[in-house]
């Protein structure tokens, strides 16, 4: 390891003396999706639980799911009522549905809205208690989740999320309108299959928004707040997978960030190159295996604010009602603004990041990182026709001191990020995202 990681992960007085690693099984490749029924038969599944989404349940990729696990002498009953970017009313029909299901198994095909769908619904099928308590604060009241769920074998049909490797779940709060973040090690997947072919058909903007998720999920991994300045916590049990960046989600980060310099524009910007899709799809899986063993910071806690407060607008390319922006393109619109503040709390780390990405920062010096890393973001987001700030999703320097007493809700997440800011830092940040060119 070079020096400066070395120095990055110096021991704090009480600070964490360790890093855990935690992963599910994973199969990647073409034509994969079609093992379901034997891989879940070898997990003496009878009965599973399959989750889907309504755009989904009548395409191929569902059947050729149904096809396999029935083949293979599995029962199959099917949730499909869910809700791109779940709520808590997706969560409970969720949980209602496993309750009465009596199910030894899960299977998740779609995105991360079904993969986090039958995790969470699993968590409250299993362990009721009152919606908000399974939520750390000040949202909820941080109660851990008693037990083991189910086994669950995750497969993602898109290029950005990442969830088959997490143990976290993303939900809206209805009554808050906000999107806060569930977690436990339990609500990690079993197994992962991820199957590339299951992206050939995702159109163009699809492929954009997926990709900033990816590319932010990395960046946010490989520049968080090291592990060892997370505070001690005696209880091996006790202690988060969302731990701060570590040399395990550092390399799964530095390589999720290299898919992107080389594939992201290809994947997005010509629907028949299957080599850069696939690239895409590792590279998402990637990014999980990194973020979900160390936890994003701003991009993700300030993309929060953008979905609570966003009105009258629709995307292209997602057949979704308005209001609605695509969680990749929530999070990346402020990215480039973000990383050129908090690039000053760890220079080098944004530095070698922006290399990774195919910046050149060879003769760059540390004051020079947050700028070179924007610049960057900014190149990638119109190569890829993506919005021009939080202006190109309908916000302006008006919105920004609501959409930072929304995000500032996100503790953990803005805890993580390796430098302090606070609600007027927030508003800064907003101010200087509201357009880029």
């Amino acid at each position: 390891m070079r020096a400066m990681s070395c120095q990055h992960y110096s021991q704090h007085e009480h600070g964490a003396k360790s890093f855990t690693v935690v992963m599910p099984k994973i199969t990647f490749g073409r034509g994969c999706l079609a093992e379901i029924g034997v891989r879940a038969k070898a997990r003496d599944f009878t009965r599973v639980a399959l989750f889907t989404d309504p755009f989904l349940r009548n395409g191929p990729y569902f059947e050729t799911a149904v096809n396999t696990l029935q083949a293979s002498g599995i029962d199959v009953a099917v949730f499909s009522e869910i809700r791109i970017e779940p709520d808590d009313n997706t969560i409970i029909a969720a949980a209602e549905f496993l309750r009465d299901g009596q199910f030894d198994g899960v299977i998740s095909v779609g995105g991360g809205s079904t993969m986090d769908t039958a995790k969470a619904g699993m968590v409250y099928a299993l362990y009721p208690a009152e919606f908000t308590d399974y939520f750390g604060p000040p949202v909820g009241a941080g109660k851990p989740v008693p037990g083991s769920l189910l086994p669950h074998i995750a497969c993602p049909t898109t290029s950005g999320t990442g969830s088959e490797c997490t143990s976290v779940a993303v939900i809206r709060i209805n009554a808050l309108n906000t999107k806060f973040v569930v977690g436990s090690p339990h609500m990690m997947p079993s197994e992962a299959l991820v199957d590339p072919a299951c992206t050939d058909t995702l159109a163009a903007n699809v492929v954009a928004s997926t990709g900033y998720d990816l590319l932010c999920h990395a960046l946010e991994c490989y520049t968080a707040r090291a592990y060892a300045a997370w505070d001690y916590i005696p209880e091996p049990n006790s202690r988060s997978l969302l731990q701060g960046s570590n040399p395990w989600s550092d390399m799964s980060a530095r390589a999720a960030l290299e898919i992107i310099r080389n594939y992201l524009v290809r994947g997005v910007n010509d629907q028949t190159d299957c080599e850069a899709r696939d690239q895409l799809m590792w590279g998402a899986t990637l990014a999980g295996m990194a973020f979900g063993n160390s936890g994003t910071h701003l991009p993700h806690a300030m993309s929060y604010g953008i979905t609570h407060l966003m009105d009258n607008i629709t995307t292209n390319d997602y057949q979704v009602a308005s209001p609605f922006v695509p969680h990749g393109i929530s999070v990346m619109v402020c990215a480039p603004a973000i990383f050129r503040y908090i690039a000053e709390g760890a220079p080098q780390r944004h530095l070698s990041a922006a290399g990774f990405l195919g910046a050149n920062a060879k003769d760059a010096i540390p004051s020079d990182a947050g700028e070179i890393v924007a610049e960057e973001l900014i190149r990638l987001i119109r190569r890829t026709n993506g919005p021009n700030g939080i202006s190109g999703v309908g916000f302006n320097v008006e919105d920004v001191k609501d959409l930072a007493a929304s995000a500032v809700r996100q503790s953990r997440a803005i805890q993580n990020a390796p430098r302090v800011v606070e609600q007027q830092e927030i508003e800064n940040i907003f101010t200087s995202a509201v357009s880029y060119w």
